[in-house]
């Protein structure tokens, strides 16, 4: 229907052509200075006729005319061509350019397709196929390592921004991805979405017999085992590599499936550099393509007629003839993709190049389109990324940064009309929040304790393996921006693991990563573990941090520490002796760190114990809180200390929140406490109730460093509110322990009562 609907309409055009053309340059001619006055097609165009005179009419009908006779001209070499088939004019019809109407593009990417896309074609003769609202797109994804989880979040949102389809996720992962990825969506809670992962590590089998130069690694190469990895029942799937971002929705992609004929199985968009070609260097010796070949960045791929075409047996062939002569594949999976291709043309239906605009060295793409605009997906398929040279490259590069620092937590819109699976923790989640009163002054305190944060496990790469003597220590602790400035002072004291969870916002994020990249002391630390909880709400969730970055612990004790305070060098070492001196494997101990404080900036840390003492008397230093809270520290019994040269045990008293390094499998600090007040507090007293044995330690100590009030105490001080909800969460957290614990957690409740 659409090749006969279009051959009619050239037809007439050219007819009628043919007819008016000669009789008005016949009537131009012989009328000679007969001045005709042409109709305005513009107000602006009227203007100026009013004001040029009969020369000028003449000149401007002149020069439409002589336009007239080359479109005269052009149609005369079209008809006379031979006719095509309706399928082939199908084929070479062009995309609609930056109208297109959405899920309608169309076009195959060759050159008259991608002329006529720049014409633009409102042909409405046919209709073209549409995604049911309701459909589920389905996209697979190879990621694995530290890095393309933290690269693949930026793709992701930029699908997400644009959907409108439930969409299911395929990640084929490592352990390590998996681990990072599995977090991030379970606390991203988006309607609509599912996630699956495949064990990448399965499949190593499947690929590693083909050596691999690309940076990828054997990675790059799981693409060609997806037939054999996803679901058999599993028909269709748009494949992604972790660099891409998407302009449009990912729908109008998926409609393209509709377009394969015959044995077409892979969507494909041509190559856009001289790879293929061969001369891009003298010697440079490419696998074998189709012309320019094509890239494997995006891919569509129909997996029910590619198992039928048996492909397992089809590109492992392919590959090892080809490795023969080649010895390695330079590009990865796509090199074995083109070799497939190039033996086998019928295979791939070719999309139009903004489909996978690569911005790599060498790169032709700015030829494929004439404004960017027009763009639907950029691909950085270059190893120098953000910086690599194109002359548009700060549209895109703005484009992917717009999505990267996007907060992600807008991205939790339901799909109306749209029925989605079951998300229990969802409903779970909703029924609490439902159930509590919001008309009561502490609502927002108690809705803080059940928000589900999205949570980035391991931003940076992460790499330590615990001691084999069983006695390794993680410090652990929690920071927002405005603390970034102590991580290197603590790195420099602290050569032990570390696990840190920071608050940000997504901008935030990209902030700490480049600040984080260009700190030669940080980037020398691989055994910091940095996890990212980001924000929502008005609260300061300090204990849902601790939480956290106590989850991810790899070692078998912790010190719970606060980013304000630098520890005494080497005290990683001490820990590690005092654990196997006290025993702690076997018995429920606390080791408590005596905490000190200065209101010095700049301060001589003291090396010893000794030093200490002497900064102490000479008042450069000051026992911790001892001028605003004294009963936080107390306990501690800094007179005994000043002498002790051996641990000592204390008892708990009221209010007391001292450090300590504790067992792994010790009890979470209580979320309901936010913000500031009691929340180190409550963590020490449930430690007591669990029967706990706090033991100073004489030769260890920390020293708070001195900073601006946070946003949270300055609250606490002015908000009486504030104060009132503190003092009922209190009461509610001492009930609690009351019933968990009986007649032994009745000291709390009186000691509460006499301080």
């Amino acid at each position: 229907m659409l090749g006969m609907c279009r051959g009619r309409r050239k037809f007439l055009a050219a007819s009628l052509a043919l007819l008016f053309i000669p009789a008005l340059t016949w009537l131009y001619l012989s009328v000679g200075s007969f001045q005709v006055k042409p109709l305005p097609l513009s107000p602006l165009e009227a203007q100026s006729s009013t004001t040029v005179g009969g020369a000028g009419e003449r000149q401007a009908l002149e020069l439409r005319v002589r336009a007239v006779e080359e479109e005269n001209r052009a149609l005369r070499r079209e008809l006379s061509r031979p006719p095509r088939s309706p399928s082939a004019r199908l084929q070479n019809a062009g995309p609609r350019g930056n109208q297109s109407r959405t899920h309608s593009e169309e076009g195959t990417g060759d050159n008259e397709g991608q002329k006529a896309g720049a014409a633009g074609n409102n042909s409405d003769c046919v209709q073209q196929p549409v995604v049911d609202k309701c459909e589920t797109i389905h996209v697979a994804i190879v990621c694995a390592g530290y890095n393309a989880s933290r690269d693949v979040v930026t793709l992701v949102k930029s699908v997400l921004f644009h959907r409108r389809n439930p969409l299911h996720f395929h990640f084929i992962t490592d352990s390590i991805a998996q681990q990072i990825l599995s977090s991030l969506f379970h606390t991203w809670m988006v309607p609509a979405v599912r996630v699956d992962f495949y064990d990448a590590d399965e499949l190593k089998s499947e690929v590693s017999w083909i050596p691999n130069k690309h940076y990828s690694g054997i990675y790059g190469l799981m693409k060609l085992v997806l037939t054999k990895t996803l679901p058999s029942d599993l028909q269709r799937v748009i494949v992604l590599d972790t660099d891409i971002t998407f302009a449009t929705d990912i729908a109008e992609l998926w409609a393209v499936f509709h377009k394969f004929k015959g044995q077409q199985v892979l969507g494909l968009v041509e190559n856009q550099s001289d790879w293929y070609l061969g001369n891009l260097w003298k010697n440079h010796r490419p696998w074998p393509a189709l012309g320019r070949g094509f890239n494997t960045g995006v891919i569509l791929l129909l997996l029910d007629r590619l198992r039928k075409l048996r492909w397992e047996q089809m590109w492992r062939l392919t590959a090892e003839r080809e490795l023969m002569s080649m010895l390695s594949t330079s590009l990865a999976d796509q090199d074995i993709f083109n070799a497939v291709i190039k033996q086998n043309p019928f295979l791939v239906h070719q999309l139009p190049c903004f489909w996978n605009v690569q911005l790599s060295d060498h790169t032709r793409s700015e030829k494929c389109y004439k404004d960017v605009s027009d763009l639907k997906v950029i691909h950085w398929n270059s190893p120098k990324k953000l910086r690599v040279k194109n002359k548009h490259v700060e549209f895109f590069r703005n484009l992917y940064l717009t999505f990267l620092e996007y907060d992600g937590n807008l991205l939790r819109r339901e799909l109306f009309g749209c029925p989605s699976e079951t998300d229990h923790n969802s409903e779970n989640l909703q029924k609490t929040l439902s159930e509590l009163d919001e008309d009561d002054p502490c609502y927002e305190f108690r809705r803080e304790r059940f928000t589900v944060h999205r949570t980035h496990l391991y931003f940076l790469h992460y790499e330590h393996e615990p001691s084999p003597d069983n006695t390794d220590v993680t410090l652990v602790a929690q920071l927002s921006m405005d603390r970034l400035q102590m991580l290197e002072a603590i790195c420099k004291h602290w050569e032990g693991p570390i696990s840190l969870a920071l608050y940000l916002s997504d901008a935030e994020a990209q902030q700490f990563l480049r600040y984080a990249q260009g700190s030669e002391v940080l980037m020398s630390r691989g055994n910091v573990g940095y996890h990212i909880v980001y924000k929502e709400g008005q609260f300061y969730p300090v204990n849902l941090l601790r939480n956290v970055a106590m989850r991810h612990v790899n070692t078998p004790y912790m010190f719970l520490s606060d980013i304000d305070f630098l520890p005494m060098y080497g005290l990683y070492e001490y820990l590690r002796k005092s654990v196997v001196q006290l025993d702690m494997a076997n018995n429920k101990k606390a080791l408590v760190v005596p905490a000190f404080e200065t209101l010095r900036y700049r301060l001589s840390y003291p090396k010893s114990k000794a030093e200490l003492l002497s900064q102490l008397d000479m008042g450069t230093l000051f026992t911790f809180r001892y001028h605003v809270w004294t009963k936080g520290h107390a306990p501690t019994n800094f007179a005994k200390w000043r002498t002790a040269t051996t641990p000592y045990r204390v008892q708990w008293e009221a209010d007391f929140e001292p450090y300590v390094m504790v067992r792994r499998d010790s009890p979470e600090y209580d979320r309901r406490f936010v913000g500031f007040g009691w929340n180190k507090v409550a963590h020490i007293m449930e430690l007591d109730a669990q029967e706990y044995e706090f033991v100073v330690l004489p030769n260890a100590y920390m020293i708070h460093m001195p900073h601006a009030p946070s946003f949270d105490i300055t609250k606490f001080r002015s908000n009486k509110q504030y104060r009132v909800c503190l003092k009922t969460l209190k009461e509610e957290f001492q009930q609690n322990m009351s019933r968990r614990y009986g007649f032994a957690a009745l000291k709390y409740m009186t000691a509460e009562n006499n301080s």
